[in-house]
C-alpha cells in the first residue's frame, strides 16, 4: 500500500531532476557574487536560482496532496455533520442539450451498450480546461442500442411498444451508471416527413435520477417529504412538467414544492396524491441484461484487489473503514483514468465515534462510475494514530463488485464470492489487521503466507 510519505519522496526527486538547472544557478550565482563585484548578473542568477529551489519542496507537496487521495482533519465538513440522511447522494453533472420544445420526453431501455473510444493522451498527468468545457478524449464515446418508449406507454411497467435505434453518443463520465443500470431520459422529435426517422438524444443529467443513481425526494405544501427514487413512472411526469415550466430547482435531492410556483406545484401535488392513493412500486437497481451493457471492463481504473496491508501500519493500529459519497460535483480537471471530482464522503470511524462529512477533491476511477446505481461505498486506510484516512481504490473496487472477488480454499476448492460484500468485507478486514497482501481478486489460501490466517479467513467464508 502506497504511503504518504512514498508518494511525496518520489515526486520530490522527480522534481528535483526536472528542476536540477536551479540549485546549479544558486550555487554559481553565489559563488560569483563575491568573485565578480559590482556586477548584477550574479545576483540575478542567485536570486532565480534561490526561488527555483525553494519551489522544488512546494511543487512536491502540491502534487502530492493532488495525487494521493488522505483525508485530514482540515477536510472535515463543519458544523453541518447529518445535514442530510444517510442515504442521501446528490450529483452535479454536466448539462446537456435541452432539444426542440415540440420533443417528447420518454424512456428508453439500453439493450446493448460497448465503448467505442476513450483515448486521453495526459499520461496520467492532470489535465485542466477553463470554463463549462469538457474536451472529447476526455468524455466516451459509448455505442448504444436503445428501445424508446412511446409517450402513452405504462412506463412504470416497462412497456412492450416503442422502436428500437442504435446509434454512439458522448457520455459525460458521471452519468455511465446510467447505461449499467439500463434506463435513459431521451428526447425524440416529431419529424415533418411521416416516413422520416426520429432523431433521439439523451438527455443525461435526467437519466442519473431515472436510474436511481441520484436520489430523488419531494417535500409537498404540507411539508411531508417522500421517496420518489426509482420510481421511473412519477418521475417521467415530473420531469416533463418541470420541462414544460422552464425547469425546477432541487435543493440538494429534493423538490419542495412551498417554492414553485402556484401552477407547478399543483401539477406536482396531483401526482403525490395520486402516488399515495396507488404507490408506485420502485424499479430495479439495475434492469435485465447488464452483462451486454457491462462498460467497467472497457473502461480504466484501479484493479481490484483485496488490497496491500504494510506490516509496520498493521501492527501499529492501521485499520480498515467504510465511508460513502453523498455528493459529487463535476469540475474541469481530468486525469486519464477518471475525472476530477469535488465529493462529500460520510466516514464512519473505527472507534465508533459519531460517523463526520469530510469534502475532499478525489479523481474517481472511470470504472467506479459506471456503477454508482448499486454502489457509493469506498474502503479509507486509517492511519495508526486515527487522524487520516486514504481512499483504497483497489479494496473499494472489489466491495463494489467490479471484479468477482474468489477463495481458493486449502483443498483447492474455489468459492465465489460474487453478491456477498459483506464477506468480501470481513476478508479485506482480517487480511489487514494480520498485515498480509493480497493484490489481487483471488484470494489463495494454499500459499505459504496464507496458512497461519486460513482458519479464520475460512470462517468467515462461511
Amino acid at each position: 500500500m502506497r504511503s504518504n510519505t512514498g508518494v511525496f519522496i518520489g515526486n520530490l526527486l522527480f522534481i528535483a531532476v526536472c528542476c536540477s538547472a536551479a540549485p546549479f544557478f544558486l550555487l554559481v550565482g553565489y559563488s560569483a557574487w563575491s568573485d565578480y563585484p559590482g556586477r548584477d548578473w550574479p545576483a540575478v542568477m542567485f536570486v532565480a536560482g534561490l526561488a527555483g529551489t525553494v519551489m522544488i519542496p512546494v511543487l512536491a507537496i502540491t502534487a502530492t496532496r493532488q495525487e494521493f487521495p488522505r483525508i485530514t482533519r482540515r477536510h472535515r465538513v463543519k458544523g453541518v455533520s447529518h445535514r442530510c440522511p444517510d442515504d442521501t447522494f446528490v450529483m452535479w453533472a454536466p448539462r446537456s442539450e435541452q432539444g426542440p420544445a415540440q420533443a417528447q420526453l420518454v424512456r428508453a431501455d439500453v439493450l446493448e451498450a460497448s465503448l467505442v473510444r476513450y483515448d486521453p493522451d495526459g499520461e496520467s498527468t492532470f489535465t485542466t480546461h477553463y470554463g463549462n468545457y469538457t474536451p472529447d478524449e476526455f468524455t466516451p464515446l459509448v455505442r448504444l442500442r436503445l428501445r424508446v418508449h412511446e409517450a402513452g406507454e405504462t412506463e412504470e411497467a416497462g412497456g412492450t411498444g416503442g422502436f428500437e435505434v442504435t446509434g454512439e453518443w458522448r457520455v459525460p463520465s458521471l452519468c455511465l451508471s446510467a447505461i449499467t443500470a439500463g434506463r435513459l431520459v431521451v428526447l425524440v422529435d416529431t419529424p415533418a416527413d411521416p416516413g422520416a426517422q426520429r432523431t433521439v438524444t439523451p438527455h443525461w443529467p435526467r437519466s442519473n435520477l431515472l436510474s436511481g443513481t441520484r436520489t430523488y425526494r419531494v417535500t409537498d405544501l404540507e411539508g411531508r417529504t417522500a421517496q420518489v427514487t426509482r420510481r421511473v413512472g412519477r418521475q417521467l411526469q415530473q420531469m416533463r412538467i418541470s420541462r414544460e415550466a422552464g425547469g425546477v430547482v432541487m435543493t440538494g435531492d429534493t423538490v419542495d414544492l412551498r417554492r414553485l410556483d402556484p401552477h407547478t406545484a399543483a401539477r406536482y401535488a396531483a401526482l403525490a396524491d395520486r402516488d399515495r392513493a396507488a404507490p408506485e412500486e420502485q424499479a430495479p437497481v439495475s434492469e435485465p441484461g447488464e452483462e451486454a451493457r457491462w462498460l467497467a471492463d472497457q473502461l480504466p481504473g484501479e484493479k481490484a484487489a483485496f488490497g496491500s496491508a504494510g506490516r509496520g501500519w498493521s501492527r501499529r493500529g492501521g485499520v480498515l473503514v467504510r465511508g460513502r459519497f453523498l455528493e459529487m460535483r463535476a469540475r474541469t480537471t481530468f486525469q486519464d483514468h477518471g475525472p476530477v471530482l469535488d465529493t462529500v464522503l460520510r466516514i464512519q470511524p473505527a472507534d465508533g465515534a459519531p460517523p463526520f462529512d469530510a469534502a475532499r477533491r478525489l479523481t474517481v476511477p472511470m470504472d467506479y462510475l459506471t456503477v454508482l446505481h448499486r454502489t457509493k461505498e469506498v474502503v479509507l486506510a486509517v492511519s495508526p494514530n486515527g487522524v487520516s484516512y486514504d481512499v483504497d481504490w483497489a479494496r473499494s473496487s472489489l466491495l463494489a463488485g467490479l471484479t468477482p472477488a474468489t477463495v481458493i480454499a486449502p483443498d483447492g476448492q474455489e468459492l465465489p464470492l460474487t453478491g456477498r460484500p459483506d464477506t468480501v468485507w470481513a476478508l479485506m478486514n482480517l487480511l489487514a489487521s494480520h498485515g498480509l497482501s493480497n493484490p489481487s481478486p483471488v484470494l489463495d489460501l494454499r500459499k505459504p503466507r496464507m496458512r497461519a490466517a486460513a482458519g479464520i479467513l475460512m470462517d468467515a467464508c462461511a
